[in-house]
Order: structure tokens, then C-alpha cells, then sequence
């Protein structure tokens, strides 16, 4: 059950690989750049630049448009300006008040002391920084790096396993500590600690089933998100 309530974390490493977990049909194959000059998206189509104004430049060339693809222009990247942002800031809060959920279960059960504080706490620090491996956040605006969502949701995964061994062992070892300082016999300890286990076990699950409906619909916004940039982009280089 801790295994379950742990990969909510994995999940939110990638947002845009959390939304193709929801059966998202769009994956993106393009980067894209943010600057307070253009967006610019280099890809399946080319090197597109778009200008606030609405001004386009395709693979270096000025494209001459018509008022209504420069005002489609201006809706393309208006909405890459809001999405993208949104998009890493939410999961950034997502993964936030994960934390801060079990961080509430640990000192519950186990106590303000336990060091699973401490690895939740390095879990959220090394997974914002898969975070910014995908949507990169840059001194002028942002930077969405296609190539690396399947690379951060593995690592991501991998970082939630490798933390989970170590919480595990934390909570037995710290349990049974304070089984033990408490006087008895040995059997009454053991009793105990796994009393205390079981009592975690289902204070997680209980979180998780708290959480689980807001998890799918995050990713549910972020795959609309994801497939209306789409939609867009193929539609204003259709018109051009």
C-alpha cells in the first residue's frame, strides 16, 4: 500500500507523461522555447518562430499572412505562453501537497522525528529537478524538451523505488525502537511494530483514495492542454 501511495510521486515527475498514462492521444514530438520575443518550436515541421504580434518566420524565411493566420498565429502562442508554465507550476503544486500529505500521515504514526521526513523531502527536491529537465525554467521565459518525458518518467520511477526501500527501513527500524523502549517481551514488541505498520499501511491508503480522483484529473487537464497546443499548431501550419 505504501508502494501504491509513493508512485503518486513518480506520476507527477512528467506532467505531460502523466497525461499519456491517462490515455492521453496526443504525444508531443516537438520543443518548444519561450521568450518575451517569440515562441519558437522546432520540429516535426521545421524551425517555426512566432512573434506576440503575430509575426511568422518558417526555417528562417518571413512568411507573409493574412490578417486571419496572423490573428491564429497570435492564439498559438498566447495559449503556448499560458500552457506550458501552468503546466509545470501545477504539477510543482501537485507534488508539493503529496508531500505534505504523507509528511501528516509519518508524524502521525511513526513521529515529528522519523527520517522518512527527510526522504520525502529529498524525494519532492530530486523529482522537481526531473521537472525542470522537461519544461526547463530559463532566465527568459521556459524551454519544453520533448525527447526528455520518457527519460524522467523512468527516472522518476526509479527515484520513487530507490526512496521507498530506504522509508521502508526507516519505519521499521524507528517503530521498533520505540517498541522496544516501551518494555515487554519480545513477542509483545514484534506485535506491536507490526500493529504500527499496519496502521500506516492503511492511513496511506486511506490519503491515497483521498488523492486518487484529483490525480486523474489533473492529468486529464494537462492531456486537454496538451492535445489543444496540438490541434493548433497543426492547424495554423495547415493555413500557411
Amino acid at each position: 500500500m505504501l508502494r501504491r501511495t509513493l508512485i503518486a510521486f513518480s506520476l507527477l515527475a512528467c506532467a505531460t507523461s502523466q497525461a499519456a498514462d491517462y490515455k492521453c492521444s496526443v504525444t508531443p514530438k516537438d520543443d518548444i522555447f519561450m521568450t518575451p520575443a517569440n515562441i519558437q518550436v522546432v520540429g516535426s515541421n521545421g524551425d517555426l518562430k512566432i512573434t506576440p504580434q503575430g509575426d511568422v518566420t518558417l526555417n528562417g524565411q518571413n512568411v507573409a499572412v493574412t490578417e486571419q493566420q496572423r490573428q491564429q498565429a497570435i492564439r498559438y502562442q498566447t495559449a503556448v505562453r499560458n500552457d506550458i508554465p501552468w503546466i509545470k507550476q501545477e504539477t510543482q503544486k501537485k507534488l508539493s501537497a503529496s508531500r505534505n500529505t504523507l509528511d501528516k500521515v509519518v508524524i502521525r504514526v511513526i513521529g515529528n522525528d522519523s527520517n522518512v521526513r527527510k526522504r520525502l523531502t529529498k524525494l519532492e527536491s530530486d523529482l522537481n529537478g526531473q521537472i525542470n529537465q522537461v519544461i526547463e525554467t530559463r532566465a527568459d521565459g521556459y524551454a519544453f524538451h520533448h525527447q526528455a518525458m520518457n527519460k524522467v518518467e523512468t527516472q522518476g520511477r526509479q527515484l520513487v523505488n530507490d526512496s521507498l526501500g530506504g522509508m521502508l527501513q526507516d519505519s521499521i527500524n524507528e517503530m521498533g525502537r520505540k517498541q522496544l523502549l516501551s518494555g515487554g517481551d519480545s513477542s509483545k514488541a514484534l506485535q506491536g511494530l507490526l500493529g504500527n505498520l499496519g496502521g500506516l499501511q492503511q492511513d496511506l491508503e486511506a490519503e491515497w483514495k483521498n488523492q486518487e480522483n484529483s490525480f486523474q484529473q489533473f492529468g486529464q487537464q494537462v492531456c486537454g492542454k496538451v492535445t489543444s497546443l496540438e490541434q493548433q499548431r497543426i492547424s495554423l501550419m495547415n493555413s500557411l
